[in-house]
């Protein structure tokens, strides 16, 4: 049997709510593979290039997008992040699950020009518990922090636009979640059909 392309799977939700914790143990499984986007801002205390994100300046950043070498891309508070066209499209022919952990604005722009995305949005269990992660993170100001909630607020009710909300409450509990989602969408028939025809086809 064929090697089957992977699914490619836009995860957002508010900054704070936990998506990189989330990520790390769902790449256990595995079967999946992140995307390093690239972004203008300054990299955080602990971060490494390449590793958590391409970190460019802002006029690399437009070249990039003036060669459509992005799938995506967007501004959000001040700085550029997009994901890199051609690491997408390699891992996902390696029958890899390849996850994009990017911003809602960039997650529409996936579905416009991949039809085939799973869009997932994780969310926290209240907006003060979401205040409480960032202030525990410990790397922004106090009016960082107050923007990032206020565009929590603003960005929650598309939630309803995505195909699956997960809460991320219990850590587990949101990572089990996710698994189950990768089953639900790899028996779908869309998925399936290629198998259906090669077993036709003996």
């Amino acid at each position: 049997m064929s090697e089957k392309k992977g699914l490619l799977i836009v995860l957002s939700g508010p900054s704070g709510c936990g998506k990189g914790t989330m990520v790390a143990e769902i790449l256990k499984r595995g079967d999946c593979a992140v995307s390093v986007s690239a972004t203008t801002r300054a990299p955080r205390e602990g971060e490494t290039d390449h590793v958590h994100y391409h970190f460019i300046s802002r006029e690399e950043f437009e070249r990039r997008i003036a060669e459509d070498g992005f799938l995506e891309h967007a501004q959000y508070v001040g700085n550029y992040y997009g994901t890199p066209r051609k690491e997408v499209e390699e891992m996902r022919a390696q029958g890899k699950h390849v996850i994009l952990e990017i911003e809602v604005q960039g997650a529409f722009q996936i579905r416009e020009k991949c039809p085939d995305a799973i869009l997932v949005f994780t969310i926290p269990p209240t907006l003060d518990e979401l205040r409480r992660r960032l202030h525990k993170r410990g790397t922004e100001t106090e009016e960082v922090i107050e923007q990032r909630v206020a565009r929590a607020a603003e960005e929650l009710p598309l939630a309803k636009q995505y195909d699956y909300i997960i809460l991320n409450d219990d850590l587990q509990d949101a990572v089990d979640d996710f698994g189950a989602m990768i089953r639900a969408e790899m028996l779908k028939p869309a998925y399936q059909t290629e198998r259906i025809g090669e077993m036709l086809s003996c």
